[in-house]
């Protein structure tokens, strides 16, 4: 198992803790790219604002946002206490359990972005992060000099916004003249190199089973220069990436180290291929 070479681990805070001058947060370092200005949330249109009268039989209204403190009823933030993370680190679990939230707010605590980027790739579409960040605690190895936050939820947003700065749109691939998987792998492949601390939110939701194979390669080389990942995913192969440290969220247990032959979705996935008919059966 590789050892971190950035980010060590996490902890969050509880009512007693105060800040030490090693805990203090601060900013990554400023890496060698363009900066795009800052853009307020774009108003929803009145036609979407207006309440839908002609819903489909049988369709529930759309049901609230929950108030503040939502977050604290994920099994992944109920039971975060300390982490540690390793060259490679996958998060796995079912949806609801609050993997993206807690890669969200480490992501956003180690200074990225939180619609995904780089520390100077700011942009905002649609605020929809927690304030768990601000309860997070990181130990750092060193400060890596480059990373990014790859969000598959807020991809498109990312794309536009780039393609709309004039500063930012000759440094990046055009994201939005190709495939979704396509663009996925060209930033992957223009930006995962050289020494970085990568945060990777549900990668696969673009790529079939050839793409992510190709996807790990890039990941495998960028390790190879010094880089991190910490990754959440659904994704098979990539919950069977060598040496890597597997946390587990469980639903009723929360964080748990794990192995890939014990993960819950590792054990239903080898149910469907011996028999996928049985799926199916009602």
């Amino acid at each position: 198992m590789a050892d971190a070479p950035f980010l060590i681990d996490v902890r969050r805070l509880d009512a007693s803790d105060t800040w030490t001058d090693e805990e203090q947060p601060s900013e990554l370092p400023t890496v060698a790219e363009a900066s795009g200005s800052d853009l307020d949330p774009d108003d929803f249109p009145a036609w979407y604002r207006d309440r839908v009268e002609d819903q489909p039989d049988g369709v529930a209204p759309p049901v609230e946002s929950n108030p503040a403190g939502w977050v604290d009823h994920l099994a992944a933030v109920r039971t975060l206490d300390h982490l540690e993370f390793g060259a490679v680190t996958v998060i796995a679990g079912d949806n609801g359990t609050g993997k993206s939230t807690l890669v969200e707010a480490i992501a956003i605590a180690a200074g990225f972005n939180p619609e995904g980027g780089s520390r100077n790739l700011q942009f905002s579409t649609h605020d929809t992060h927690s304030s768990l960040a601000d309860e997070l605690v990181l130990a750092w190895k060193r400060r890596p000099p480059w990373g990014w936050f790859l969000r598959a939820e807020t991809f498109y947003g990312m794309a536009t916004h780039i393609a709309g700065d004039q500063w930012l749109r000759p440094t990046f691939p055009d994201f939005h003249r190709v495939s979704h998987g396509e663009s996925f792998l060209a930033l992957a492949d223009a930006k995962f190199r050289g020494e970085g601390l990568y945060f990777l939110d549900e990668p696969e939701s673009a790529l079939s089973i050839q793409g992510q194979r190709r996807f790990v390669d890039i990941m495998r080389r960028s390790l190879a220069a010094g880089s991190q990942f910490i990754v959440s995913t659904h994704s098979p192969l990539l919950m069977a990436f060598p040496d890597a440290v597997i946390i587990e969220v469980d639903v009723d247990e929360g964080l748990r180290r794990s192995s890939f032959d014990e993960l819950a979705s590792t054990r239903a996935w080898r149910g469907f291929w011996h028999d996928p008919s049985d799926w199916f059966r009602m």
